[in-house]
C-alpha cells in the first residue's frame, strides 16, 4: 500500500558512501525548512568499480532503507547508481519521485553551456557507463561530450586534502584530457568532488564553468515540491537523520569537512 505523503514527510537521500553529503549540504542552503534522512552505504563503497549487476542490488537495498521513513521524494545521491541503475530505484519507491544526480547534472550543463562542448569528470563506473554523454546528447545533439575518469580524487576529497601539492598535480594529470578540446563547462561528475572544486577550477582555468550536480539537484527539488505542493512550510531548521551501514572511525571529520559543522547522532542500520 502506498504511504501517505505529506508536506512534513522528509526527503530521502542516499549515496555509497559519504559523497552525498555534498548534496544533503546543497539542499540544506537551498530549503532549510526540509527534513532530510541520509543512508550512506559505508560499509560496501566504493560503488564505482563494482559490476552493474551488483550495483543495482545495492540500488534496490538502499532505496528500500529509505522508504521505510515514508518519504515525499528520493534522490539518488550517487552518479554511479544514477548511471546503471534508476530504474530500479523508480521501480522500488512505486509513486515516489526520484531525482537523479545525474539527469541534473546533465540538465545545467545543457544550459550553461555556449560552444556545446562539456567535459565530464567521474569514477570508473559512471564514466564507463556514458550516461552523461547520452543524458546530455539527449537534451542537445548538437553537443560534444568529452570525458575522463578521476579515481583518486575520492580519496583525496575524503582526506581532506583539499589544498595539497598530491592533489594539484593529480588534478594536473586528469584534467590535461581536456586541453586543446575547448570546452566551456566541466561537469562534476561525483558527488566528492565538490570538496576539490577550487583545485580543479584553478586547473582547468576561470574561463571554463563548473556544474556541480548537488546544486542542480537543489535546483530541481525545489521545483517538483513547488509543484506538487509539498514544500515544507514549518519554518523549522531539523539536523539531517544520518544512517550509515558501517560507521568508520574518519566518518565524523569528514562530515565535518563535508557539511562545515559537527557530526549530528548517527544510527547504525543493516544492509
Amino acid at each position: 500500500m502506498p504511504h501517505k505523503v505529506t508536506p512534513e514527510s522528509p526527503i530521502g537521500i542516499f549515496d555509497s558512501g559519504i559523497g552525498g553529503l555534498t548534496v544533503v549540504r546543497a539542499i540544506q542552503a537551498a530549503l532549510p525548512e526540509e527534513k532530510i534522512i541520509y543512508f550512506g552505504d559505508t560499509a560496501r563503497v566504493p560503488y564505482g568499480p563494482k559490476s552493474q549487476v551488483t550495483i543495482r542490488k545495492y540500488a534496490a537495498d538502499d532505496t528500500a532503507i529509505l522508504m521505510r521513513y515514508q518519504p515525499k521524494l528520493i534522490i539518488v545521491a550517487c552518479n554511479t547508481v544514477s548511471a546503471l541503475a534508476l530504474d530500479v530505484v523508480e521501480k522500488t519507491c512505486g509513486s515516489i519521485p526520484v531525482i537523479g544526480v545525474l539527469k541534473a547534472g546533465a540538465g545545467l550543463a545543457v544550459e550553461a553551456t555556449e560552444n556545446s562542448r562539456i567535459g565530464v569528470i567521474g569514477t570508473q563506473a559512471t564514466i564507463c557507463s556514458n550516461a552523461y554523454a547520452v543524458t546530455i546528447n539527449s537534451l542537445n545533439p548538437d553537443a560534444e561530450v568529452f570525458s575522463r575518469a578521476c579515481p583518486l580524487f575520492v580519496p583525496l576529497a575524503e582526506e581532506g586534502l583539499v589544498d595539497h601539492p598530491a592533489t594539484r598535480l593529480i588534478a594536473r594529470e586528469y584534467l590535461d584530457e581536456f586541453a586543446g578540446k575547448d570546452i566551456d563547462t566541466l561537469v562534476l561528475g561525483c558527488t566528492h568532488y565538490p570538496i576539490l572544486r577550487r583545485i580543479i577550477g584553478e586547473t582547468v582555468g576561470p574561463a571554463i564553468h563548473i556544474i556541480d550536480s548537488a546544486e542542480a539537484v537543489a535546483r530541481r527539488t525545489r521545483e517538483l515540491l513547488d509543484e506538487s505542493g509539498l514544500l515544507n512550510k514549518t519554518r523549522e531548521q531539523a539536523l539531517p537523520h544520518l544512517l550509515v551501514s558501517d560507521l568508520p572511525q574518519k566518518f565524523s571529520r569528514i562530515y565535518k569537512l563535508f557539511m562545515g559543522s559537527e557530526l549530528p547522532d548517527v544510527e547504525l542500520v543493516e544492509v
